[in-house]
């Protein structure tokens, strides 16, 4: 399925493809991937049960609205330490994603790649069709993996609502 105009980029209409998430529904499934000195490593749902979970879902982390959303929830997230799993979802590779980590002191969310196959973007509507990319969202999880909350932003060059978020996410501790 996709949603003709569910959001826009620049003013521009997009189609998102998948259905939306639904808040009471168990999390879509997805395989995301992250690298580090082992080498490439893969994340699913059931890895992030047992705690409550932020994802913050961003285009690409080389744009100015990308890399702002990332360091605000970081430094928001800073206090909550490993209460929580608090995730940034981009379709950027995994080398580029740390890069920018290590420049950028990103150290309270974990950064994970769609780039393989999209499952993230197809199965939680999250894949702008036109331009291949991740629409901007933020999403949480209870810690049985059952969707609280979750934001998909209208115009994508624009910032999520960071209180409603992490509001979302303390309400669950």
């Amino acid at each position: 399925m996709s949603r003709s105009g569910a959001v826009t980029f620049k003013g521009n209409p997009m189609t998102l493809v998948g259905e939306p998430v639904q808040v009471g529904s168990p999390a879509p499934d997805f395989t995301l991937h992250y690298f580090d000195a082992g080498g490439l490593h893969a994340v699913r749902p059931a890895e992030l049960r047992g705690k409550p979970t932020l994802i913050s879902v961003v285009p690409s982390l080389d744009t100015g609205v990308c890399q702002m959303q990332t360091k605000k929830f970081n430094e928001k997230l800073a206090g909550f330490g490993d209460k929580i799993n608090a995730l940034t979802v981009s379709l950027d590779l995994p080398f580029a994603q740390n890069r920018f980590c290590a420049a950028e002191s990103i150290k309270s969310l974990r950064t994970l790649t769609d780039y393989q196959d999209r499952s993230f973007g197809r199965n939680w509507g999250m894949l702008i069709d036109e331009l291949k990319l991740l629409a901007r969202g933020t999403f949480v999880l209870d810690k049985d993996g059952k969707v609280v909350y979750t934001e998909t932003v209208k115009e994508v060059t624009q910032e999520p609502d960071y209180d409603k978020a992490l509001a979302a996410l303390q309400a669950q501790l």
